[in-house]
């Protein structure tokens, strides 16, 4: 009992040293979802699906200089996710984000237009960038789409 009352004394006292020498906290993140276009169509169907499993890859370059790369899966709802806390001085300030490989069966031929996008991340801490989707495509076709 006594370690655990330890543990919580010695990290209020750090967050209290913190607090005082006014360092900053910043947090943000940024998602997106990676999807299957079955009909090669560029419209979304009932046929379409996202994509779980799909690896994509976040570049940002922060205010200080220093590139930071991240590397992200999706979940069973096509979306992938990165997120990160850092003093609020050495914040992102601009990101690649990028599609790098689809696990699926059959989906896995990237669409066109989807080498990766850039953008600046200029959010308050706490906020979130939504990058578009980025899709793939069947090698060949199904012919219920023909």
């Amino acid at each position: 009992m006594e370690s655990s009352w330890g543990k919580v004394l010695l990290y209020l006292t750090l967050i209290t040293n913190l607090t005082l020498q006014g360092v900053r906290g910043w947090t943000g993140e940024i998602h997106g979802r990676v999807v299957c276009d079955v009909c090669a169509d560029s419209s979304v169907g009932p046929e379409d699906h996202v994509l779980e499993g799909a690896e994509v890859a976040v570049l940002c370059i922060t205010k200080t200089g220093e590139v930071l790369n991240y590397q992200a899966f999706t979940d069973s709802k096509g979306i992938y996710r990165v997120a990160e806390t850092m003093p609020a001085s050495d914040r992102w300030d601009a990101c690649l984000a990028r599609p790098i490989s689809s696990f699926h069966e059959y989906c896995t031929r990237l669409g066109d237009s989807n080498s990766g996008v850039k953008f600046s991340y200029n959010h308050p801490s706490g906020y979130s960038h939504t990058v578009r989707p980025f899709v793939y495509r069947p090698t060949n076709v199904p012919t219920y789409c023909i």
